[in-house]
C-alpha cells in the first residue's frame, strides 16, 4: 500500500491535516478581509491576524492535549463544565460587554471571550454522555432528560443576548443527535411541531428578525436597509468569477460588506479566490464530515460514537449554515464559518471539537480475522493470544 493510500486511510491524520489546511486558508482570508478595517480604525493592519494566530496557538495546544487523552475522562469534568458554562452565560447578562447592540462577551482581566461558544461544545458532551449509554443498550432516547433541558435553557439564555444563530446551534446539534439514537413517535411529532412553533415565535417575536426574513425573501427590495448585507454578499460572490480577483484585491472589504472578516468571510473568499477556492473549501468540509462519520462508526462504544457525531456536526453543521447564510439560501442569523471566520473563542472551541474527534478515532475499532467482535486498536492483544482464545472457545 502506498504512503498516500495509508495517509487517507488514517482517519486521525486526515482530520488533522484537513483542519490545518482550512485554518491556513482562513488565516490568509482573515488578513485579506480585515487589513483595511484594522489599518483605518486601529492603525495596525495585522491586528486581527495576530489575534487569530494567538487564538489558534491556544486552540491547537488544547487540540493536542485533548486528542492524546482518553475521551472517557471528559465525563469526569462534565459537572464542572455544566456549572461553569451556566455561570458564564448568566455573567454575560450581569456584566457582559456590549457591542453592535448585543451583549455576548465577557471581559475577564483583559481576556475577551464568548461563553455561548463554549456552551455549544458542553451541550454536545452532555448529550453524548446520556445518548451513548442508551445506544449501547439499544434503547430510544427521551426528550424528558436533563441534557435536553440543559440545551434548551442554554439556548434560551443565548437568545436573550440576543444571538439567535448561536442559540439554534446549541439546541440544533443535540436535537440531531437525539434523532440519530431515536425517539418515541409521539415525542418525535412533538419535537417537530414544537420546534416549528418556537422557530416562528423566535423569528417573529422581534421586529428585526422579522425584517431579516423579509429581506431574505427579497433582499433587493431592502438593499439600502436590512437587506444591504445580503446584497453585498451576493455581489461579492458573483464578482469572483472562476479564479477570483486575487488575494487582497477584492473590493467588498472596502466598507461595502459589513462583518467581512467574521460572519461573511466566505463572501470575501469567493470574491478573491473565486469559484475554485470556494469548491476547495466545500470539499474540505465534506471530506471532514465523511471522516467524522467513519470515526463515529468505528468508535468502541456509544459515548464515543455520539461524541464523534456531535463534534463533527458542530464543525460541519456550522459550515453548512454559514455558507447557506452568506449565499442567501437562509436568512442572516450570525453563525461563523469554522476556521475561516475571525473569532477567537469560536476557533478554540472548534479545535477542541476536532481534538475530541481525534481522541475517539485513536480508540477506533478494527475487525480481527477469526473474531466476531470488534476490538479497539490500541488495546488489542497480540494476534497469537487471540487465536489461542478463539481455539479454546
Amino acid at each position: 500500500m502506498s504512503k498516500v493510500s495509508r495517509f487517507w486511510l488514517n482517519n486521525n491524520e486526515a482530520v488533522l491535516y484537513i483542519t490545518l489546511i482550512l485554518f491556513l486558508i482562513g488565516a490568509v482570508n482573515v488578513f485579506s478581509a480585515s487589513f483595511v478595517l484594522a489599518g483605518q480604525l486601529l492603525h495596525d493592519s495585522y491586528f486581527f491576524l495576530k489575534h487569530h494566530l494567538v487564538a489558534f496557538a491556544i486552540g491547537f495546544i488544547a487540540l493536542l492535549v485533548v486528542s492524546r487523552m482518553d475521551y472517557h475522562h471528559v465525563r469526569r469534568l462534565l459537572l464542572f463544565l455544566i456549572l461553569a458554562t451556566t455561570g458564564l452565560l448568566i455573567a454575560v447578562h450581569l456584566g457582559g460587554v456590549d457591542a453592535n447592540g448585543a451583549r455576548r462577551w465577557l471581559n475577564l482581566a483583559g481576556l475577551k471571550f464568548q461563553p455561548s461558544e463554549i456552551a455549544k461544545l458542553v451541550t454536545i458532551i452532555m448529550s453524548s454522555s446520556y445518548l451513548g449509554g442508551l445506544l449501547d443498550r439499544r434503547r430510544l432516547a427521551s426528550l424528558h432528560s436533563v441534557p435536553f433541558y440543559f440545551s434548551g435553557i442554554c439556548a434560551a439564555i443565548v437568545l436573550k443576548q440576543p444571538d439567535m444563530g448561536t442559540a439554534l446551534i446549541i439546541i440544533g446539534v443535540p436535537m440531531a443527535m437525539y434523532l440519530v439514537v431515536g425517539l418515541p413517535r409521539i415525542q418525535l411529532f412533538l419535537l417537530c411541531g414544537g420546534g416549528a412553533a418556537l422557530m416562528a415565535l423566535g423569528t417573529y417575536g422581534a421586529a428585526y428578525r422579522a425584517e431579516r426574513v423579509a429581506a431574505w425573501l427579497n433582499p433587493w427590495a431592502y438593499q439600502q436597509t436590512i437587506g444591504y448585507q445580503t446584497v453585498q454578499s451576493l455581489l461579492a460572490i458573483g464578482s469572483g468569477g472562476f479564479f477570483g480577483t486575487g488575494l487582497g484585491m477584492g473590493a467588498s472589504k472596502f466598507y461595502y460588506l459589513p462583518e467581512a472578516h467574521t460572519d461573511f468571510a466566505f463572501a470575501v473568499l469567493c470574491q478573491e479566490m473565486g469559484f475554485a477556492g470556494a469548491v476547495v473549501v466545500l470539499l474540505l468540509f465534506a471530506i471532514l464530515g465523511c471522516y467524522g462519520g467513519i470515526i463515529a462508526r468505528k468508535a468502541p462504544d456509544g459515548f464515543g460514537k455520539m461524541l464523534a457525531l456531535g463534534s463533527t456536526g458542530l464543525v460541519v453543521g456550522q459550515a453548512i449554515v454559514n455558507i447557506a447564510m452568506v449565499s442567501g439560501v437562509i436568512p442572516v442569523i450570525g453563525v461563523p464559518l469554522p476556521f475561516i471566520s475571525f473569532g477567537g473563542t469560536s476557533l478554540i472551541v472548534n479545535l477542541i471539537a476536532i481534538g475530541l474527534l481525534i481522541s475517539v478515532g485513536r480508540r477506533a475499532v478494527s475487525r480481527v480475522p477469526g473474531q466476531s467482535e470488534e476490538i479497539p486498536v490500541e488495546t488489542r492483544p497480540p494476534r497469537r493470544r487471540l487465536t489461542l482464545l478463539h481455539n479454546r472457545d
